[in-house]
């Protein structure tokens, strides 16, 4: 379908100041006449439509970023979303689509805003009543809302014509996604080199986690990489920190990973579940500064209250009374090399192994695993995965995520705003309802992309340790990491595969 933009109001990239009664008036006249201008122009494709015809608004350039309390925040604005129609959508209205399957906003909002146009099927107004059918595009033009992210800079460790290697830093996503556009990797590296750039990413880290990362220059280039990591030629190495004094040795967890609830991204381990191994190795352990607390209880950290307590599940056989960290005193730092590739495999074969990374949101999350954070539980017994997806759709927001492990220099902030949540309050544009500030582990995983190398020995890039994984201050230990060959050697019989 061809369109013709229209233009919408640029926020200002400037740090937001308090909008008055008249200026919050203006705005939502200036919101109206775009959609009003863009429901006077009619795409071709839209013609013979009997209804009115719309358009989307203008991209906006550059990005509307400020920073504000060590976070990069984008100012909002108005942007049309498009989605051509979905099999499943077929023969339904458009409402009912809306209501069932976009339900970050309430269903009074779809249905105003398909009456005025601001939803619209292939250029026109059609109403909330309207049935879907194959090949319509579906565009809705909205005034967007982004989280914010870590004012870390993208760090390069690489470049040449064709490759650039960064080191992502925690919690900013690498692509466009959800409630993410501005601040997305892409996006950011867009906006520091010019609209002409167009990167091209060669392998995925998820959203919390950091470290290294291929954007390629050219199509043939991330072709070129990509094949090559298909190959399972490539060989990675992250590092965790995890909760408790983890074994030494080689640690090989091959157990099975299976995704209980693609919706929420949630995985766990199950027999029926594809193929999985992780090669483990400690780096280095750091007990408490004094031995007689426990992990959450050192000094300067706070564990959950009584209260807090009161409200977890409860768990027959729980021999530590409801304290699952009274045994896991202090923290490591893990070596862990991915066999294979499944969704947050590291993530999930540390807690099924019972030390979980510190500062997970979801798999060292009470709340939503239980007291025992699924240790041991490959069957489900002990956690239903019912009451897992239950537990963690409420996360994020009437409720806050609150990981087991509280670390001291963040401490202040992490309660102010321990997760993203709902706020109780609306924008005086669209009275769209707000979220919080993101909490300390909703922008920061203790998981770091630390090397990826040619089995081949043809390049190796790798990138230095993070804060999280240094010895803490008043105790000796490693700053550095060997090779890999340590590592590889436990897994003789098979290539490490890198990709996901």
């Amino acid at each position: 379908m061809s369109t013709t933009p229209v233009d919408a109001p640029t926020p200002d990239p400037g740090s937001p100041k308090a909008l008055t009664a008249a200026q919050i008036a203006q705005e939502k006249e200036e919101s109206r006449r775009a959609a009003a201008q863009a429901r006077g122009i009619a795409p071709k494709a839209a013609q013979s439509s009997n209804g009115p015809t719309t358009a989307q608004v203008k991209p906006i350039w550059p990005p509307p970023y400020y920073f504000e309390d060590d976070l990069r925040r984008v100012r909002p604005y108005h942007w049309t979303y498009n989605t051509y129609c979905k099999e499943r959508w077929r023969g339904r209205c458009l409402i009912e689509v809306f209501e069932s399957e976009f339900r970050d906003r309430p269903v009074e909002y779809y249905r105003a805003s398909m009456e005025k146009g601001d939803i619209f099927v292939n250029g026109t107004k059609v109403g909330p009543d309207y049935v879907l059918r194959n090949g319509d595009l579906v565009s809705h033009t909205l005034h967007r809302h982004e989280p914010p992210v870590t004012s870390d800079p993208i760090g390069i460790l690489y470049e040449d014509d064709d490759m650039i290697v960064i080191n992502k830093p925690s919690g900013v996503p690498v692509h466009p996604a959800g409630r993410y556009k501005f601040n997305s990797v892409l996006e950011i590296m867009k906006a520091e080199r010019g609209p002409e750039f167009m990167p091209h990413p060669c392998n995925r880290l998820d959203r919390l986690t950091s470290g290294i990362m291929f954007v390629a220059k050219s199509v043939t280039a991330a072709e070129a990489l990509g094949n090559q990591i298909k190959s399972r030629t490539v060989r990675k190495e992250y590092m965790a920190r995890v909760v408790g004094e983890f074994p030494e040795g080689d640690i090989v967890c091959d157990q099975p990973i299976l995704s209980i609830s693609p919706k929420l991204g949630l995985n766990r381990v199950r027999a029926e579940g594809k193929t999985a191994r992780t090669v483990f190795k400690r780096l280095a352990y750091y007990p408490p500064k004094d031995d007689s607390k426990a992990n959450c209880q050192q000094e300067g950290f706070a564990g959950p209250t009584d209260e807090e307590l009161c409200r977890l599940p409860a768990e027959a056989g729980d021999e530590n009374n409801g304290k699952p960290w009274v045994n896991k005193r202090g923290y490591s730092i893990v070596r862990c090399l991915p066999v294979t590739g499944r969704t947050h495999q590291i993530r999930v074969h540390l807690q099924y192994l019972g030390h979980p990374i510190q500062n997970d949101p979801i798999y060292a999350n009470q709340r939503v695993w239980g007291f025992n954070l699924g240790h041991n539980d490959a069957d489900g017994t002990v956690c239903k995965d019912e009451d897992v997806i239950s537990r963690l759709s409420r996360m994020g927001k009437e409720e806050v995520a609150q990981a087991v492990v509280y670390h001291d220099e963040m401490l202040d902030k992490y309660e102010k705003r321990r997760a993203e949540k709902m706020t109780g309050e609306v924008c005086d544009v669209c009275a769209t309802p707000l979220y919080s500030d993101p909490g300390m582990h909703e922008l920061s995983l203790w998981l770091h992309s630390l090397r990826y190398e040619d089995a081949g020995g043809a390049w190796s890039y790798k990138s230095p340790l993070p804060k999280w994984a240094l010895p803490p201050e008043g105790m000796a230990g490693p700053t550095t990491v060997g090779g890999m060959d340590e590592l590889v050697g436990a897994v003789k019989d098979e290539k490490p595969e890198t990709t996901g």
